[in-house]
């Protein structure tokens, strides 16, 4: 796994953007830190309206403890090496929100409220699938995960997903 990620990373690396570009895809990348969740409420409100918002806000508390309890419990640990500490070439473009790389936090929470949103909203709920994937392959290029971080990430949010929509259905009877 390490040698397809060491690959993965530099392919990718290769493959720049323009200076523009760049600074879009960070600031983009950079919602991942939670910023979008607000957009989500408001776009929730508008096309669903407040008791859409309320029953997603409802499925989506077990499903965030259940993947922030996952995330702390294997990052901790992993103890995974992020790139920018392994490979001397390479430094943090982007800022990492912990000391550890494995699993991708952006992918993992992110995507789990995602899965979430898509399951009570697929209308929007499928940009909340997409974007944390993005942001999680951006993390990538900008050398604070490897691509395992990201699979990992994802896979650990289904999980959660699943988990979390387990124990909403058990505490609703």
């Amino acid at each position: 796994m390490h040698s397809l990620d060491i690959r993965f990373f530099h392919f990718w690396r290769r493959h720049s953007f323009s200076a523009r570009t760049d600074r879009f895809l960070k600031f983009y990348t950079r919602l991942g830190d939670g910023y979008v969740w607000a957009l989500v409420v408001v776009f929730l409100i508008f096309f669903y309206g407040k008791a859409a918002l309320l029953s997603a806000v409802e499925h989506v508390i077990p499903v965030i403890l259940v993947s922030l309890a996952l995330y702390w419990l294997v990052k901790l640990s992993v103890r995974r090496k992020r790139p920018f500490e392994l490979l001397q070439s390479v430094n943090a473009e982007v800022p990492p929100l912990d000391k550890y790389s494995f699993p991708s936090g952006h992918t993992m929470n992110n995507l789990a409220v995602g899965f979430t949103v898509f399951a009570d909203a697929p209308g929007i709920g499928w940009i909340m699938i997409f974007m944390p994937l993005t942001w999680g392959l951006l993390r990538v290029y900008y050398g604070v995960h490897w691509l395992s971080d990201v699979i990992g990430g994802a896979c650990f949010a289904f999980l959660s997903f699943w988990l979390g929509r387990i124990i909403f259905s058990l505490l609703s009877q």
